[in-house]
C-alpha cells in the first residue's frame, strides 16, 4: 500500500500567462491544476499534503481549503528553497516524500504510483520522474549507468552532442528519503548566476555520499508536461477532454464527435447516454442512463437523471429527474428541480422552482420561485411575476391545476388543486379547488370605429 507524502510547488507567478491569477489556479479539465495534481496525488495515496504557496498564496488557499497544509515562500529563490521551507513541517518525517509541481495538471494517480512504489523497490534515496520526448531540446537529459541508475542529469546547454541524441529527460518530479533530503538540502548553495537553490542538486550530493540515485520513465511523456503559456495549458485542456472521452466511451457512452464534445474531469455519465456535437458537461455534473444530450448543450454543476433528452439549453445548479424531456432554449437556473416525466418545450425559463411530476411547460413561459405539483399544464406565455422592485414572491400550484395562455400569477399567490385559470388572465388572488378564476376585461367593440380614424 502506498504511504508517502507530497510536497507541491505552487509559488511560481506564472509570467508568460499574463495574468492577475496564480498561475496553478488556471484550470484545466473543469478543476484547478493544482487541484488536479492534489486529486491524483491522494489517489496515488499520498497520506500528507503540503503546498508551498507564494505568488497569490492567500487564493491557493483559500481555493484549497483544508485539503493540503501551506507554508509560504516568501522570495522566489529557486526549487531547491521552496523545499526547504517545508522542514519545519516534515523534517520529523520518515520514509518518502514526493515533490511535485503544481502546473503539472496531466499526472495521473497511476504513474505517481508506479514512481513510489518503484522508488521504494530500488532502495534508492532519491527517484527522478523521466519521460521520453519527441523533442528534447532545452530539457535536462537523464544520463544513466548500465545497471539503470542515474549518472547525472545534464542541462541541454551543459551537453556534449552524445548527450543531446538522449531523449530521456528530467520531469521536475521526485521522490526522496525524508531524512536524506532535508539533510541534504542544508549543503545545497546558490553559487549559479541565478543565484537560486535548486533541487536537483540534491541528487549529486547524495551521489557523492553513495547513495543509490534511481530513475522511473513515464508511459506517456505527455502526463509529464508542465503549463507556463496560455498555448500549454489549451494543450493540456485537449488531453484532459480527449482522456475524458475515450473513459467515458469505453465505460459505454455514446459520443458522436468526441473533438467537438467536452467533459470536465469530475462528471459522471451512465452506459447508452448519447452525447451530441457541442455538448460542454462541466464540473459537479452528473448523468444518468439512456440520456441523449445535446447538441449545443452547456450543464454545470447540475444532477440529471435517466432517460433525459435534452437539446440547445442551459442548466447549472439545478436537479433534474428521470424520464424528462428538455426542448430547445431552454435554461434552467439555480434552484431548479424538474420532476419525473415533466415535459418542457422551447424557449423556457426556470429559476428556484419544483416543477411537479408529469407536469408541462409548453413553451415562452417564465417560471421563477415556483411550487408546482403534478400534472400541471401551464399555458403558452405564462408568467410567474415573483418580483415587486424589492423582494421575490413565490407562486404556489396545486395538482391537476390547467393555467390558461397568456396568464400571469402575480405573487404571492396560491393556484390550488384541480383548479382552471382563463386565458389572459392576471390572477392576484387565490384560486380556490375546482373553480375557474377569469380575471380579465370584459371585451367591448366600438363599431364604425376605423371609418372615424380615416376621417
Amino acid at each position: 500500500m502506498s504511504d508517502f507524502v507530497t510536497i507541491i510547488l505552487a509559488a511560481g507567478k506564472g509570467t508568460r500567462m499574463k495574468s492577475a491569477l496564480p498561475k496553478v489556479l488556471h484550470k484545466a479539465g473543469g478543476k484547478a491544476m493544482v487541484q488536479q495534481v492534489l486529486d491524483a496525488a491522494k489517489a496515488a495515496g499520498a497520506r500528507r499534503q503540503v503546498v508551498v504557496t507564494g505568488f497569490g498564496g492567500d487564493a491557493v488557499r483559500e481555493a484549497l481549503g483544508d485539503q493540503a497544509e501551506f507554508v509560504t515562500q516568501e522570495e522566489q529563490l529557486g526549487t531547491g528553497h521552496a523545499v526547504k521551507m517545508t522542514a519545519p513541517l516534515l523534517k520529523d518525517e520518515k520514509g518518502t516524500v514526493m515533490v511535485l509541481c503544481g502546473d503539472t495538471p496531466l499526472l495521473t494517480s497511476t504513474l505517481l504510483k508506479k514512481l513510489f512504489d518503484e522508488h521504494v523497490a530500488a532502495k534508492a534515496k532519491a527517484t527522478v520522474l523521466t519521460a521520453v520526448m519527441p523533442d528534447a531540446t532545452g530539457y535536462g537529459r537523464i544520463i544513466r549507468k548500465a545497471d539503470g541508475s542515474v549518472e547525472k542529469i545534464v542541462e541541454h546547454k551543459d551537453a556534449t552532442e552524445a548527450e543531446r541524441k538522449v531523449r530521456e529527460v528530467n520531469s521536475g518530479i521526485y521522490c526522496f528519503d525524508t531524512q536524506a533530503l532535508f539533510a541534504s538540502l542544508e549543503q545545497v548553495t546558490n553559487d549559479n548566476a541565478q543565484g537560486e537553490y535548486y533541487l536537483p542538486d540534491v541528487l549529486e550530493i547524495l551521489q557523492k555520499q553513495g547513495e543509490k540515485i534511481w530513475a522511473v520513465a513515464a508511459d506517456d511523456y505527455e502526463e509529464t508536461l508542465g503549463v507556463n503559456s496560455r498555448a500549454q495549458l489549451a494543450n493540456a485542456e485537449r488531453i484532459l477532454r480527449q482522456r475524458k472521452n475515450e473513459e467515458l466511451m469505453a465505460e459505454g457512452v455514446s459520443i458522436i464527435d468526441p473533438a467537438t464534445t467536452f467533459v470536465d474531469s469530475d462528471v459522471t455519465v451512465g452506459r447508452d447516454t448519447i452525447l451530441y456535437p457541442m455538448t460542454y458537461l462541466e464540473s459537479g455534473t452528473t448523468i444518468g442512463e439512456n440520456c441523449e444530450i445535446g447538441p449545443s448543450v452547456r450543464i454545470q454543476n447540475t444532477k440529471i437523471g435517466s432517460g433525459v433528452s435534452g437539446q440547445f439549453l442551459y442548466a447549472h445548479d439545478a436537479v433534474v429527474d428521470d424520464n424528462v424531456k428538455l426542448g430547445q432554449f431552454v435554461h434552467l437556473r439555480p434552484g431548479t428541480h424538474i420532476c419525473e416525466g415533466v415535459k418542457i418545450d422551447n424557449f423556457i425559463e426556470v429559476k428556484n422552482s419544483t416543477i411537479g411530476k408529469g407536469s408541462k411547460l409548453p413553451h415562452l413561459s417564465y417560471i421563477g420561485d415556483c411550487d408546482m405539483g403534478e400534472n400541471v399544464n401551464m399555458g403558452c406565455g405564462t408568467i410567474t411575476v415573483n418580483y415587486d422592485g424589492r423582494k421575490k414572491f413565490r407562486t404556489k400550484i396545486g395538482n391537476n391545476a390547467f393555467v390558461g395562455c397568456n396568464s400571469n400569477l402575480v405573487a404571492p399567490v396560491t393556484v390550488e388543486d384541480n383548479a382552471y385559470i382563463a386565458a389572459g388572465s392576471t390572477i392576484t388572488q387565490t384560486v380556490p379547488k375546482d373553480a375557474l378564476a377569469v380575471a380579465r376585461a370584459r371585451q367591448k367593440n366600438i363599431t364604425g370605429w376605423l371609418d372615424k380614424r380615416k376621417q
